[in-house]
């Protein structure tokens, strides 16, 4: 048996946990449910002390500005203000996360939401996502940029290849088997 729980077990028993019910191994069942009951009590205990105090840390760790009290307050309702900070999203997005966070039982005022959404799109705005290269990128910067199954970006360097450089989106749609639809949904994303 470990030392820890050595030392619970004992607590357990001193503590008046019935010692006449062992096991088939001889030990103290009621005093080992106590035992167990203290480890994770002292367990929880230890993650919340951690997550509040990470918590006040994050909460510290926001850009100053309008915003800022109101975003701590009202994400930290339902969840850690790390994660409502990791995404990065334009205006429309954090707009939407708000409305949905809203509609979820975030408790604000009107004023409150757009001081949140207003903070959140000047401190996190969205990254802006790189350009492919359709003439130079690798079979992974094809599926990963352009969200391409494996099979079509093979079909795009195989037709590369063979055919020579894209000079624009309507020579990439003639590759064989290629999903027209994302690649026109992805247009935006694409360089030549």
């Amino acid at each position: 048996m470990k030392e820890p729980e050595d030392r619970l077990l004992r607590r357990a028993a001193q503590n008046g946990a019935n010692l006449s019910e062992r096991t088939p191994d001889g030990r103290f069942q009621e005093a080992r449910r106590c035992a167990g009951r203290l480890l994770s009590l002292r367990w929880r205990l230890a993650s919340a002390l951690f997550l509040t105090a990470v918590g006040g840390l994050w909460a510290q760790d926001l850009p100053e500005g309008p915003g800022r009290e109101e975003t701590a307050r009202l994400c930290k309702q339902c969840h850690e203000l790390a994660r409502s900070i990791s995404l990065r999203q334009d205006r429309d997005g954090w707009n939407a996360t708000i409305n949905r966070m809203s509609a979820f039982g975030m408790k604000a005022t009107p004023k409150e939401l757009d001081a949140v959404v207003d903070y959140l799109a000047k401190n996190y705005p969205a990254e802006e996502i790189p350009r492919v290269n359709v003439n130079t990128a690798s079979a992974i910067e094809l599926e990963s940029g352009l969200t391409l199954r494996r099979s079509q970006s093979a079909a795009i360097i195989q037709y590369r290849e063979k055919n020579g450089t894209f000079k624009s989106l309507d020579d990439l749609k003639k590759v064989p088997n290629l999903d027209v639809e994302k690649i026109e949904a992805k247009k935006d994303r694409i360089a030549f």
